[in-house]
């Protein structure tokens, strides 16, 4: 037996078992739930840290189980699938640790940790997957696994948006598998593979490729919430705030947008997408969601919804930065699968936190709450001002990349799309800073609880948020060390491109 085959199996196994355990235990077994949530959590980062070794220098990890004649389950664990799977695995950390506080005394607990640790389990098969058959059979199983965290609540309201999300969800899923289906009966083949495989393969069957092509990104782009089929992720706001972070910073949405990085490097290759003519249009409708995810949040006064379109503007960064086609771009998009998480998870557990601490869920609620909840309310200031692209934090990093590699590609109306995309970020979030900080306090707050004797609020809920926050300038300042995210992203684009 071939240990290192078989740590992908033990990755997805780090959350599977724990997931399987959790639903047998008794609904008040609070202690033993935690510890077993936490050590699985720290056993995977600890998985996931030597695989992160063994791949960066090129050792390889591959297990393949097959199904049919033709069709097998292959986890690998590539360069790209390691960024994904980092991010993964330690943000289910905090989130595992934030949910904790979040949810204390509340019913349904262990259905909600048991779907938590599954939904885990999904993201980490869709990291390793592959081939696209092994990609949809996690990226549905996500789907799944996600659905009862967004009813959670069981009210009215929840249900409507579970209901819509799996609309959604299950109809982009049937357009993927259609064009999985048929690449497979074009090529015989469904492997990812550095550079694509479909270079070797186009033969003459352009006009074919470019409608499969366009299957699969409809398919990955209900995920991704490229508009117009972006509908379902305002809805869902209504789910948990754990729930919410984890939709918009490390599952779903970041799913979809990992399917169509892997679609155009490795399946079609950048080169062979670009000549085929499929990579402009992607950019266009990128480009437009950036800019319409922005202004639509602009008018929304329910914190978790201006973030929401905020998250359908700022994924959109990852899709465009692989569609320019250029490797400096290509740096910036998926550099962004990490930056983007690591500043919009701090904002969702901000707001779980003024809505769990002080009742406040809307924007025009927030004046003066700098003061009553400083440590927060620094955070969020922290990551708003990442996502508007100010020095030295990870948004800025982003930007710049995606600025010079347009530039280098000779896509100078992107710079643009930057520009304008910018100042409407720092339209919808410096009034909040604002308010926040400079405005005074005007009556009680909406629902004020006591959470925490010697903090502002619970620690189960505040230390998550500092140690994330910290990241969004950390992974800023030390960009250019070996271990951040920008040289790792620098490393797949080596791969990819030589």
């Amino acid at each position: 037996m071939n240990i290192d085959n078989w740590m992908p199996v033990f990755v997805i196994l780090s959350s599977l078992v724990p997931a399987i355990i959790i639903f047998l235990l008794n609904e008040r077994q609070n202690i033993l739930r935690t510890i077993i949530n936490m050590s699985a959590a720290f056993i995977k980062i600890a998985l996931v840290g030597m695989m992160t070794w063994g791949v960066f220098h090129e050792r390889n990890y591959i297990m393949h189980f097959p199904v049919v004649p033709g069709i097998e389950i292959i986890f690998r664990a590539d360069a790209l699938a390691m960024f994904f799977l980092i991010l993964s695995a330690g943000l289910w950390l905090l989130t595992t640790a934030y949910a904790v506080g979040y949810l204390e005394g509340s019913p349904n607990r262990r259905r909600f940790f048991g779907f938590f640790s599954l939904c885990v389990t999904s993201t980490m098969g869709i990291s390793l997957a592959g081939n696209l058959f092994t990609f949809f059979i996690f990226y549905e199983m996500l789907t799944l696994t996600t659905y009862p965290l967004v009813v959670h609540r069981g009210t009215q309201k929840s249900l409507e948006a579970g209901s819509t999300y799996l609309r959604y969800t299950l109809s982009g899923g049937a357009v993927l598998l259609i064009g999985i289906v048929w690449l497979h009966v074009q090529t015989g083949t469904l492997e990812f593979t550095q550079g694509g495989y479909l270079n070797h393969a186009a033969g003459g069957h352009a006009v074919t490729l470019t409608i499969i092509f366009a299957l699969l990104i409809i398919g990955l782009a209900v995920k991704t919430a490229i508009i117009p089929l972006h509908g379902w992720l305002p809805a869902a706001m209504v789910a948990p705030a754990p729930v919410s972070a984890l939709l918009h910073a490390v599952a779903v949405v970041k799913a979809g947008a990992f399917g169509i990085v892997r679609v155009v490097n490795n399946v079609y290759g950048v080169e062979f997408a670009a000549t085929l003519g499929v990579t402009m249009p992607l950019a266009f409708v990128a480009s437009a969601t950036i800019i319409y995810g922005s202004f639509k949040a602009l008018f929304q006064d329910d914190l978790k919804k201006r973030l929401a379109y905020s998250t359908i503007s700022q994924v959109s960064y990852i899709v465009l930065g692989v569609a320019i086609a250029g490797p400096l771009s290509t740096i910036g998009g998926i550099t962004h699968i990490v930056h983007q998480g690591i500043m919009k998870i701090t904002l969702f557990f901000c707001a779980g936190v003024l809505a769990e601490t002080l009742g406040i869920h809307r924007i025009s609620e927030m004046r003066g709450v700098g003061r009553r909840l400083p440590m927060t309310m620094a955070a969020f200031t922290i990551a708003a001002l990442g996502m508007i692209g100010v020095p030295p934090t990870v948004g800025f990093i982003t930007k710049w990349y995606l600025g010079i590699g347009a530039i280098d590609a000779g896509q100078t109306w992107v710079l643009a799309v930057l520009g304008m995309s910018t100042l409407l970020n720092a339209a919808y979030f410096l009034p909040i800073i604002n308010s926040a900080w400079f405005i005074k306090q005007s009556g009680d707050w909406p629902e004020e609880k006591k959470r925490g004797r010697f903090f502002e609020t619970d620690p189960w809920l505040l230390f998550p948020v500092l140690i994330i926050a910290c990241f969004t300038i950390l992974a800023g300042i030390l960009a250019g060390e070996f271990f951040s995210p920008l040289e790792w992203a620098k490393l797949i684009t080596e791969r990819e491109y030589r």
